[in-house]
């Protein structure tokens, strides 16, 4: 499954808050796979889940004090947060935005996952207008063979901080929080 997300595969994993289409954050080709399969708006970007702080700085972001203490307090944790990303190299992510969600899931094993895959985009599995799959079936049922493996973790409803093979405690997806301007603005509850 690493091998695969790091040759520009995808797949269908439980996620801290819900399943997920993943694929590498630094492979545009994996990005637009995932674009394609979800029916996705071509302007609306994905979150990207990081295994530390520190990662942000793959994406050419520096932290000022304020975002950085802001991002302490919710990290880990179900907080997705909006970062500026400037750079052209990652027009792919971004979509004209000039900006990414970024989450630190709260989940242990899923950021060990991460340290090892790096960076993954991490949309909800579902086409776009339908309903997130809580379930593999349901999954296999919008993707069938168009994603390059399944892992199975239960039922899952969100804000679960569960991985593999954890079971469901059950919630809602990530809080969204934009982090462009001087103070942290809501975006989702």
């Amino acid at each position: 499954m690493i091998s695969i997300l790091k040759n520009n595969g995808i797949g269908i994993l439980p996620t801290d808050t819900l399943y997920g289409v993943v694929g590498s954050a630094f492979s545009k080709k994996a990005v637009e796979r995932i674009h394609q399969i979800k029916e996705r708006d071509e302007n609306k970007p994905f979150i990207v889940l990081l295994s530390q702080i520190s990662d942000l700085a793959k994406f050419g972001i520096t932290l000022n004090s304020t975002q950085k203490n802001y991002l302490d307090s919710v990290w880990p944790g179900p907080v997705s947060v909006i970062l500026p990303c400037y750079a052209n190299k990652f027009a792919y992510l971004h979509r004209d935005t000039k900006s990414i969600a970024f989450r630190i899931p709260k989940n242990k094993k899923l950021r060990e996952f991460l340290l090892q895959t790096g960076p993954l985009v991490a949309p909800s599995a579902n086409p776009q207008g339908e309903m997130p799959a809580t379930t593999i079936r349901e999954a296999k049922k919008y993707f069938s063979d168009n994603v390059d493996f399944y892992i199975a973790g239960g039922k899952k409803k969100g804000n679960e901080n569960v991985f593999i093979p954890a079971p469901p405690k059950g919630g809602k997806p990530s809080k969204i929080v934009s982090l462009a301007s001087d103070s942290p603005v809501i975006i989702r509850e």
